[in-house]
């Protein structure tokens, strides 16, 4: 299949009042099967971070409201206790109902206060120069390949990957326009035209992942095996021979993590090719609708990669521009999008974190410390819990907006993660090495029966 689980009937919470989705519903989802994150949860708050002006969405909720809300709901499964974590790197979720309340109260008048500040309009002004600016070290790097400068037009083409990556993301989270439409058509354009990257293969994976993160099973990002293992329920996925022989290898992640990082655009590109062709055929209707669209983009991006590979006048050299392009490209999405959450404590599945939004944000999420240089290099994703907490607001109210969540976690006495890069590189790197040791450990004990 295409994408995600199997489309089946859940019941959710949202505004007090928990609903009943039928399958046919949860396979008509324009947000595909991230839906399924929120079975027997709070999705109150995640649902106005996602939907944050879409008036279709919230037509909706109130046509769900009317014809499937649960009457009587016996057991409420938001207020279930979660077993307290003994395990590496995994957390344990245990506050009180009274403490989440207290946060989930507090953040209504953040996000009010947010929306008073007007930080959740549009920018269109920001975005039309900023993939003016992009689209410009493209060009840059095509007329440095006429000229010759062969090895600098890669580095140049690489950078220009990543600063595109960033600017998808943003028409993906529709930041620049209000029209969803629109910011579609160019997430389209930017993601599988010019990246290879595919659009809805990346938004499947990217709004799980905002949905839960670092909930272990349920976040895709986190999950890394079989060259790395995160957390001690990775360790069941190495059943295969192959995957058997990789384990061995495991002890030694912390130390060859690093290499791996720009392999990152080989993973994603290899994916979404998998993905986009086996749209047609997906349970979800988006996927099956955008098939065509999809596949044209990445058909056109791999054709002008190879044309530019083409107009090189070695072998040798289109080699080394592939290369530097492409590993370049990947190392500089990878060490961005593998600090924030990487370096945090993971949370156990169906932990009742999900129903304290703010909280599972700001408990998984480590910022990296601003700069004018960092801002731009980062596509402002140093101000990574901020942008979960409001995944819509455009990236130049990012910076006035950590004043106020940073205020808020005082409030509520919640961690506010803030770091230079080598402290979340290090803590990265501990938590690889706290697993090295669990499976080294378990090696030896296998090893003396």
């Amino acid at each position: 299949m295409a994408s995600g689980h199997n489309p089946t009937t859940i019941r959710v919470k949202i505004n007090e009042k928990w609903l009943q989705l039928s399958k046919d519903f949860v396979a008509k989802h324009p947000g595909g099967s991230v839906i399924t994150q929120y079975k027997d949860a709070d999705a109150t708050h995640i649902f106005h971070a996602f939907h944050e002006g879409s008036q279709s969405a919230y037509k909706q909720l109130t046509f769900v409201e009317k014809h499937n809300a649960i009457e009587n709901l016996k057991d409420d499964p938001t207020l279930k206790s979660t077993a307290k974590s003994k395990e590496v790197n995994v957390a344990s979720y245990d506050f009180t109902i009274e403490q989440e309340k207290k946060i989930v109260k507090s953040f209504e008048v953040l996000r009010q206060r947010v929306h008073d500040e007007g930080l959740m309009e549009a920018r269109p002004e920001f975005y039309i120069r900023k993939t003016t600016e992009v689209l410009s070290i493209m060009v840059l790097s095509f007329i440095l390949q006429y000229f010759g400068w062969y090895l600098t037009s890669a580095c140049f083409l690489a950078l220009g990957w990543q600063q595109l990556g960033w600017l998808t993301h943003e028409f993906c989270h529709h930041q620049p326009l209000k029209n969803r439409r629109i910011n579609d058509y160019w997430s389209l354009f930017l993601g599988n035209v010019t990246q290879g990257f595919s659009r809805n293969w990346w938004k499947l994976k990217h709004n799980t992942h905002h949905a839960a993160t670092n909930i272990i099973d349920q976040d895709d990002d986190i999950d890394l095996a079989p060259l790395i293992a995160m957390v001690p329920d990775d360790l069941k996925r190495y059943k295969e021979p192959l995957e058997q022989l990789i384990l061995k290898i495991v002890p030694y992640q912390h130390l060859y993590y690093t290499l791996l990082l720009p392999l990152l655009r080989f993973s994603w590109c290899s994916q979404s090719i998998v993905y986009v062709f086996g749209a047609p055929i997906s349970k979800y209707k988006k996927d099956r609708a955008d098939a065509l669209g999809e596949q044209v983009g990445i058909l056109l991006h791999w054709s002008w990669v190879l044309l530019q590979l083409y107009l090189l006048p070695s072998n040798w050299i289109r080699v080394l521009y592939f290369l530097i392009s492409q590993l370049g490209g990947g190392f500089l999405v990878a060490h961005v999008v593998t600090y924030n959450h990487n370096s945090v404590d993971k949370y156990p599945e169906n932990c009742r974190l999900l129903n304290n939004f703010a909280a599972l944000h700001i408990l998984t999420t480590r910022n990296m410390n601003p700069s004018p240089f960092i801002d731009w290099l980062w596509g402002g994703l140093n101000y990574q819990i901020e942008h979960h907490l409001f995944p819509t607001m455009p990236r130049p109210n990012l910076t006035r907006c950590s004043a106020f969540v940073k205020e808020f976690c005082k409030e509520v006495d919640l961690p506010y993660l803030v770091d230079d890069y080598w402290t979340g590189y290090a803590e990265n790197l501990r938590q690889l090495e706290n697993m090295a040791k669990v499976v080294e450990s378990k090696k030896e004990k296998i090893g003396t029966l």
